[in-house]
């Protein structure tokens, strides 16, 4: 399955010409007249602008068939399998899409009185207590945006606690896996803690020994996720959670790798005090593009004192915003959530069942060792820490590195030429020339293979022709950038100048980029 873009589609500005509309709107009435007036009159002369902005003149089909071309030139779980590891990028059933897809939903407004909103409000707290006893966990607060603010929150949570004990001063330091997603360290920072790592052992699991070094007196909680981001399942995850607690800290659980453990473990029966969703991974949310996301936070009965307000309440007759929770750490989100996120993971939910997410787990598990077996047989990629995966599994590069030159990178964007998404590549850090892929429920076996062949396909063609491989892609819409160059602030200059755009619309040479630069690169892409 090749794929060949067939142009070089322009910016929208080159497309400008002056005089062109794409929309002409009637006329603003006088009262629109005079309140413009008065807002006008109202800033400073110095922050208004003396012209119009430089925005592009085109019709509406040129606007239309520019942004169709752009779509055309992404990749996405709608077209094809999609292995990045530790993000579980499935495919979402349009089922879940259609729930949100209604007008009882869009018209309702977050600050309605609650006697308005009850069906919402009654949504929203059945999905609480479904969340709840998937995970193990007493209660949810579904404010979160994203994993990572679920985790931020949950630092917040851990950080409270200890201060409500009198401990605030002394419990200074987050343990952290050198295996564990960048967010964990970034969000126990953030939130005031000294990030300390823990090793990985010679299985690819937290090293028992290590962990009873840095647990002490100072501890403020683990933060950690099972199977972790090798996809091995922490055998040992009871003892960790006893080192833990012994040391007075709190266990908190990184959901973004819970897709395997649907309904077959809960994570407040590991010992976890703390557990963040990622809906939009695991609950039939689309996944990437930068949102939208959630991450709903679960805890025990003994920190639900500290969740944001409200939590939804139901006294027998009623659901109501509940503000009863005494030292709560405030709200961290406006409102109550992205609840188009929270709809679609509960009709996933409801229309699978108990039965339907256990197979969910089941299949997914099934999948990526499918895919592994095959690639173990091929005798190419190396497999760190060898022992059985779950979700996921990271290979190694390392030796095909040593003897062609061609690194994981490479082999990532020679797989787009075979019109396969690529692996996450170099995560986690503790294996060389990292491939890390994660084949998730919904993929046919037609899809496993295709797959297979690519990750091995690329690999032969590197032992043979490794300039071949260096070069690629040759087929995607954006040759190779300089990723180096592309990101430093030194050497990424950007310009642009169009002659097409009449003079008193011209963007200046800071305000846009040129043609040559847009997509990263010092000259055109060869086609």
């Amino acid at each position: 399955m090749y794929h060949q873009a067939t142009w070089d589609e322009p910016l929208i500005i080159e497309k400008s010409q002056a005089g062109k509309r794409g929309h002409s709107p009637a006329g603003p009435s006088d009262t629109e007249r005079k309140i413009a007036g008065d807002l006008g009159d109202a800033v400073p002369s110095a922050l208004r602008r003396n012209g119009l902005p430089p925005l592009p003149e085109v019709s509406e089909p040129e606007v239309i068939r520019h942004f169709v071309r752009l779509s055309q030139e992404n990749y996405s779980p709608d077209l094809g399998i999609y292995p990045l590891g530790s993000c579980t990028m499935k495919y979402n059933p349009k089922s879940a899409e259609l729930a949100v897809q209604t007008h009882k939903l869009e018209k309702l407004h977050p600050e309605q009185d609650e006697s308005t909103v009850q069906g919402m409000l009654a949504l929203l707290y059945r999905l609480d207590r479904i969340l709840a006893e998937i995970t193990g966990m007493s209660r949810m607060s579904l404010q979160p945006a994203a994993g990572a603010h679920g985790e931020y929150l949950g630092c917040l949570i851990i950080r409270s606690h200890h201060r409500s004990r009198g401990e605030r001063e002394k419990r200074t330091e987050m343990i952290v896996p050198d295996s564990s997603h960048g967010t964990n360290p970034a969000s126990a920072a953030m939130a005031g803690f000294k990030v300390m790592v823990v090793p990985s052992n010679s299985e690819g699991m937290v090293d028992l020994d290590e962990l009873r070094k840095l647990a002490g007196p100072n501890t403020a909680g683990l933060m950690i996720t099972n199977p972790n981001t090798l996809g091995i399942f922490e055998k040992n995850i009871l003892e960790i959670a006893k080192t833990v607690h012994q040391a007075g800290g709190l266990l908190y659980y990184d959901g973004a790798n819970f897709n395997p453990l649907l309904g077959k473990v809960r994570p407040g029966d590991m010992g976890f005090d703390i557990v963040h969703l990622n809906l939009h991974k695991t609950f039939a949310t689309p996944h990437g593009g930068g949102g939208p996301g959630a991450g709903p936070v679960g805890v025990t009965k003994e920190l639900e004192r500290y969740l944001p307000v409200p939590l939804i309440g139901f006294d027998g007759k009623k659901y109501f915003y509940d503000y009863n929770v005494p030292d709560t750490v405030g709200k961290i989100r406006a409102f109550h959530g992205n609840i188009g996120i929270l709809v679609r993971a509960y009709a996933y939910i409801m229309s699978l069942g108990a039965e339907g997410l256990k197979t969910v787990a089941e299949t997914a598990v099934l999948n990526t060792n499918y895919i592994l077996s095959r690639i173990l047989a091929s005798g190419t990629y190396d497999l760190p820490f060898a022992r059985a995966r779950k979700h996921e599994f990271v290979l190694s590069a390392k030796k095909l590195y040593d003897s062609t030159g061609v690194r994981a990178m490479d082999l990532a964007k020679r797989m787009l030429d075979k019109g396969v998404h690529a692996p996450t590549t170099y995560f986690p850090q503790i294996v060389d020339e990292a491939l890390m892929v994660e084949v998730p429920e919904t993929e046919s076996i037609a899809d496993l293979d295709q797959l297979v062949e690519a990750l091995l396909g690329v690999y032969r063609e590197a032992e043979t022709n490794p300039e071949l491989v260096k070069d690629a892609p040759h087929y995607a819409s954006v040759t190779r950038i300089d990723d180096v160059k592309a990101s430093h602030p030194k050497t990424l200059t950007l310009h642009w100048n169009n002659p097409s755009v009449s003079k008193d619309r011209q963007v200046s040479n800071e305000e846009m980029p040129s043609q040559e630069s847009k997509s990263g690169l010092t000259s055109p892409p060869s086609r």
